[in-house]
């Protein structure tokens, strides 16, 4: 037999439901949101999930393309980030620029995880302000198919036969980096003469290049819309787990070896929960899936434990010491920056 709700009975329910739904919106409307400013493709999506429902913490999630966009925003953008991704020469010019908090290690316990190797790094030697979360290198990936010279060196990408079947990263640092080295000067060179000597490689260079791209390369390549481009390793990785026809080169001249770390930007208003998120992302099982998911070299070593064999033994992500005893990593170029500057718009001018 129903029983039939008496409409006083029913107003105290209604009340009762309504104030209940309010206490939640509230609940949700007064708990943390960290905003986390990470790479594009980055980083596993579920890996956010998790932390959010283990934690109550709601993430803001929000990616750039270069460094140099990641800090103009930071500098300039008024967002007030919990958690950024910048590699080692950035990260070094914004701790000279008082940009980033130090961070309390016994707030990241599973930072016993992170191997030695990656510790004590010259553009953070006292491991106060970064928290290493990737590593990897610069180098060529080139269709097996397309390309029938030896790609040993970065002047291959120099070749007429090539002629816009060429992608270059757009990003000055990387471009005019590689140059530079192939020139036979250093990735970091002040030398203003080297670095008119880069921009007028990279001048001849233009009309070869089909197109200066960023995380569209990997679409590209795997697509076969190009023969030799410009990568970050672990973009390599990727591409050549969906097209065997690709391959992944570490030029002669030794390119470049760089690290990715978390930091915690001076912008943060929740210092402790962005220490809590970093700590997240060193647990052995997060650490592993993220380097799964994305294809880039991890420093954990627990999560190098877990990982296949076969991508353990592919140079591509875990290069030997000896194949990158030749690379060099990015220093800091403030003081030589508008130079940078102004040779990387020219070269896009013309």
């Amino acid at each position: 037999m129903k029983k039939i709700l008496s409409s006083k009975l029913i107003w105290v329910v209604v009340a009762v439901l309504a104030f209940s739904i309010i206490l939640a919106g509230c609940g949700q409307e007064n708990r943390v949101t960290l905003k986390v400013y990470n790479w594009g493709e980055y980083m596993d999506k579920s890996v956010i999930d998790d932390f959010e429902k283990e934690y109550g913490i709601r993430v803001i999630y929000t990616t750039y393309a270069t460094n140099e966009d990641m800090y103009v925003s930071m500098k300039h953008g008024g967002s007030n980030y919990d958690v950024a991704f910048p590699s080692d020469y950035m990260i070094s010019r914004m701790i000279n620029e008082d940009m980033l908090h130090k961070i309390d290690i016994s707030n990241i316990p599973n930072y016993k995880y992170i191997d030695d190797t990656f510790k004590n790094l010259p553009f953070d030697p006292d491991n106060e302000y970064s928290v290493p979360y990737m590593w990897g290198t610069l180098g060529i990936v080139y269709n097996k198919t397309m390309v029938d010279d030896p790609v040993e060196g970065w002047d291959i990408l120099w070749n007429e036969k090539y002629s816009k079947q060429i992608l270059m990263l757009d990003s000055q640092r990387d471009s005019i980096g590689l140059t530079l080295q192939m020139l036979g000067y250093s990735m970091n060179s002040r030398n203003i003469d080297e670095l008119e000597k880069a921009k007028e490689k990279l001048m001849e260079q233009k009309s070869l290049v089909l197109a200066y791209v960023g995380d569209e390369v990997k679409d590209k390549m795997v697509g076969g819309e190009a023969a030799l481009a410009v990568v970050w390793s672990g973009d390599a990785v990727a591409m050549k787990w969906e097209n065997p026809d690709l391959e992944y080169v570490l030029p002669k001249e030794g390119g470049n070896l760089w690290f990715d770390s978390a930091v915690i930007p001076k912008t943060s208003q929740h210092k402790e929960e962005a220490e809590l998120f970093i700590n997240y992302l060193c647990e052995t099982e997060i650490a592993l899936r993220n380097t799964e998911y994305i294809g880039y070299s991890t420093p954990h070593t627990e999560a190098m434990k877990m990982l296949d064999e076969e991508l353990l033994s592919d140079s591509t992500a875990y290069p030997s010491d000896e194949e990158i005893a030749d690379s060099e990593v990015f220093e800091d170029l403030s003081d030589t920056l508008d130079v940078y500057n102004r040779i990387w718009t020219e070269i896009k001018a013309k």
